[in-house]
Parts: structure tokens; sequence; C-alpha cells
């Protein structure tokens, strides 16, 4: 399976099982997510969510770039994806447990949940620039959260910044020690489900349109924006260069 579900009491724990591709979203893992988070919206008994990655490499390395390559896409699986929790509010609380990489979409994920916890190995970035890409989910939401400064170095180098600096600028709540940040974040999600769940919904409401982190921005035409890009000769060369394991060879077109 593509995704892992594991119940702890009223905290849910959705793992991204394909450690031997960094846990990178292909369309079974695409629909997985969605499905996974659609039966823990529904279900009463689950009041707060963990998600994470299997293994000790990535969280989720974003679009699998062999399966674009190949004229795949995230979305062509059919069903929900992770625009359930992704693009909207979700009503319950999700903590991430960070086990390394957060890169691209899967960057975009984990800014997504409402709290995470990191492994001091974890890394975070916007790789998109380097493959011909753009990633206009997970760079507005970079933007939304971050300096201008800082997310126009994240976008535009294609750089990862490491897990301590995530901290500094507060998209992460703690830094744990390698091994143990699914534990933190379990620890955080059942002092969550402990309080009522009405006042926990009500609260997350309150606070993210507070800080206008709810329709903070037009996705969809962000991501007309960003059409042509992945139709570009770019797009596939990079796509291509990864597959092949070489430097790509741009040509702006």
């Amino acid at each position: 399976m593509a995704v892992d579900v594991e119940n702890r009491g009223a905290v849910r724990i959705i793992t991204i099982n394909r450690p031997e591709r960094r846990n990178a979203l292909d369309p079974e893992t695409f629909t997985g997510l969605g499905a996974a988070f659609v039966a823990a919206e529904s279900d009463d008994s689950v009041r707060v969510v963990v998600l994470t990655g299997a293994g000790d490499r990535s969280f989720c390395a974003g679009m699998d770039l062999k399966a674009f390559a190949g004229g795949a896409t995230a979305g062509s699986g059919g069903g929900p994806g992770t625009e359930v929790f992704v693009e909207r509010l979700y009503p319950k609380p999700i903590v991430a447990a960070v086990n390394g990489a957060a890169v691209g979409g899967g960057f975009g994920i984990m800014l997504a949940c409402d709290l995470a916890v990191a492994a001091e190995h974890a890394t975070f970035g916007l790789p998109e620039a380097a493959r011909g890409l753009v990633g206009s989910g997970s760079g507005s939401r970079a933007a939304l959260r971050l300096p201008p400064a800082i997310a126009l170095e994240l976008a535009l180098t294609a750089q990862p910044m490491d897990a301590a600096r995530a901290l500094h600028f507060g998209l992460v709540n703690r830094v744990v020690p390698a091994g143990e940040e699914l534990a933190a974040a379990i620890e955080l999600a059942e002092l969550i489900a402990a309080n009522a769940p009405l006042a926990v919904r009500v609260s997350k409401e309150i606070v993210y349109e507070t800080r206008g982190l709810i329709d903070g921005f037009d996705l969809a035409a962000l991501r007309e924006k960003a059409a042509p890009v992945f139709a570009s000769n770019d797009a596939k060369e990079g796509a291509r260069a990864f597959a092949e394991k070489r430097p790509p060879e741009f040509t702006g077109t």
C-alpha cells in the first residue's frame, strides 16, 4: 500500500509508504492520501491526524518525476487527492512528523499541516525551478508563511533550508533527534485531542482567518499561470534528466 493508516486512541496516523521513491506522489499515493483524509474527517472517533513518511530519508519528495516523465500526473489516479486537506481548511488539526526531506509538493503538504515536528536532519525546499517546473501551491504557501526574501531564495535557488532554519522562521514547532519525530508529533496530537473538539475546530478557524491563511491566494489562477511551464520543453527535459540522473539542458522553451 502507498498509504498506511493506524489509530492511537483519538489520533490517526497517516503514513506515506513509498520510501524506495522518497515517498514521492504518484497517482496511487495521491489518491491514497485523499481517501485517508476523507475517512479521517468523517470518523468522529478521530480528533487529530498525524501525517508522516516511511523511512528516514524523506517526508515527501513531491511529484514523482519518473512518473511525470512517463506521462502520469499526481491527479490522474481518479478520486480525491491531497486537495482534500491542502486546498481547503481541513476541519481537524493535522500534525506533521517530518522524518526527512519535505520538498516541492511535499513541502506544500507539510505547510498544509497545522503543527510540525521535524527530525534534526530534515530539510525543506522548492526544487521545482531546477527541474523546469513551478511550485504554484507549495510556493504560494511558502510565500504566506515566510519573509519575501526567504521565500524567493527557496523558489529561485532551488536550494533547501535545514531544520534549524525552518524552526527559526516558524515553519516547524519543534526539532528533535532523528527517530523521535513521530513520538513527539503524537504527543502534540494527544494534547490537542484531550481538548473539546468543537472548541479546537473553531480555534483553528479563527487563527487561519485572522492570519489570512484561508483563501490567501487564488490557486486556480496560479495554476493557470504555471500551466505553460508544465507543458514546456524544459519541464520534459527536467523530468527526463532526473530519471536519467544527469544535469538538465534547459533551452527556455
